[in-house]
């Protein structure tokens, strides 16, 4: 397929990263790349949805991986994924014999392997310098399902309504659903038969990197995983420390052991970010050094320094995320030019994480079950459907109040000029109510 047509595609039908941060797919497009890696890391505790989908569906991911890289002219096309995910490694064995140029590579089994700058060195050798992206070293990354909303949109002309979502921790039955966009985090749990204790956290997200929200939150095209934990469990208790209070203690506590600094994933890839350094440096006030908080700019929040790494429980991903986004916000912006690279630490090697270890470590390992995959149709009585599910700008409506709607039915279009995306209706139904930031979509009765 010729670039254009798929880059129009991929905008109109909505494929947004599926994997954390919703960049818009079309705008990875680039004839730079000669390396495509489809990456099935999945390594955040607990999560198990792509390498079953990739079991499941390896014939059209794997269909659509080669496709894009044919797109882009790319060389090759890789599979990265963890020797322990059989099931799915067989299924792409077997995929693969029809795509002469996808191949697979193997992952260590730690925590980030994900991370694309780790994901990129793991896969290719290629050392992406600090502040930069993987395209500048000739290579792009796409997730699992990513790549299968992909060969849906081009196979099937369909938009991205539904994301398939892990729900985990204490409900009664953990299982990996197909959920259409804007049903609530309460009803996703009620499908699995509800929580098994009173008054629950709900985790959205990985345990390493996602965040506390609520019953009323809404599914997103970025939702990973819904995770019910007690509200005195060590994750919740880490994840609610306010900003103020992480200072507070980090002046009292920090005895600047470098365990923060020793276990960073990004500063054993030779990237310039010393959580050690920051937490010094605001710990007693010593701003004269600007240096360990302007390289808060090179930190990955895989959040490894506060939730594995630190043994007085302070919290430097919080306070660094904090730090940085006060910095942006002043107009700060890094400078990648001057972004000093030290080479890949020698000692690397004896210091990746596994994540066998790190769930122990999480107190998750009762959770650690299985939660197998189901595309069953959900059926909802109302969505609340965000029009900012992506990086960029925020989808535009072009249906009103009142208006009809069917399923994958186009009610928001991209932005002229903009990064941006379309958005589908999950669902028939009736727009209730829209405004600048959602669209309520209410099943008309028959």
């Amino acid at each position: 397929m010729q670039l254009e047509n798929l880059t129009k595609i991929l905008q109109e039908n909505g494929i947004v990263g599926a994997g954390g941060a919703g960049f818009p797919a079309y705008a990875k497009l680039n004839k730079q790349a000669d390396t495509i890696i489809l990456n099935c890391a999945e390594c955040e505790p607990l999560f198990k949805v792509h390498r079953q989908m990739l079991k499941q569906y390896a014939f059209e991911i794997v269909s659509a991986l080669s496709m894009v890289a044919d797109s882009v002219e790319a060389e090759r096309a890789i599979v990265a994924i963890k020797p322990s995910y059989k099931g799915a490694t067989e299924a792409v064995k077997a995929a693969m014999e029809a795509f002469p140029k996808v191949s697979i590579a193997f992952l260590p089994e730690i925590y980030p392997a994900g991370d694309e700058v780790i994901l990129t060195y793991e896969v290719t050798g290629r050392v992406i310098q600090p502040g930069n992206i993987p395209i500048t070293v000739g290579v792009t990354v796409f997730n699992v399902e990513t790549m299968l909303n992909i060969y849906r949109a081009v196979q099937e002309n369909a938009g991205v309504t539904h994301k398939y979502v892990m729900v985990a921790g204490e409900v009664a039955n953990p299982k990996v659903l197909r959920i259409p966009l804007g049903m609530t985090h309460g009803e996703v749990i009620e499908l699995c038969g509800g929580a098994t204790i009173k008054d629950p956290a709900y985790l959205i997200g990985g345990p390493m990197t996602g965040k506390i929200g609520s019953p009323s939150g809404m599914i997103t095209k970025t939702t990973n995983a819904v995770i019910l934990l007690p509200q005195d469990h060590y994750i919740v208790q880490r994840k609610t420390v306010k900003a103020n209070i992480g200072m507070k203690r980090a002046m009292s506590a920090c005895c600047s052991c470098r365990m923060c600094t020793d276990l960073c994933s990004r500063n054993l890839m030779g990237h310039p970010i010393n959580p050690q350094a920051f937490m010094h440096g605001i710990s007693n006030n010593q701003v004269f050094d600007e240096k360990p908080f302007l390289d808060t700019f090179y930190c990955s929040q895989c959040g490894l320094c506060e939730m594995y790494s630190c043994m007085q429980g302070l919290s430097p991903a919080t306070l660094i995320g904090e730090y940085r986004t006060g910095l942006r916000a002043k107009g700060v912006l890094p400078d990648k030019d001057a972004a000093e690279f030290s080479g890949i630490s020698d000692k690397r090697e004896y210091r990746k994480v596994p994540v066998s270890r790190l769930v122990r470590r999480l107190g998750l390992s009762k959770y650690n079950v299985a939660a197998p995959i189901s595309d069953k149709e959900i059926p909802a009585k109302r969505l609340t459907v965000s029009l900012q599910q992506n990086i960029g700008a925020p989808s535009v409506p072009v249906v009103k109040k009142g208006d009809k709607v069917t399923a994958g039915m186009l009610i928001a279009k991209a932005p002229e000029g903009k990064l941006g995306v379309g958005l589908h209706a999950p669902m028939d139904g009736k727009v209730a109510e829209l405004n600048d930031k959602v669209i309520i979509i209410e099943k008309t009765r028959k």
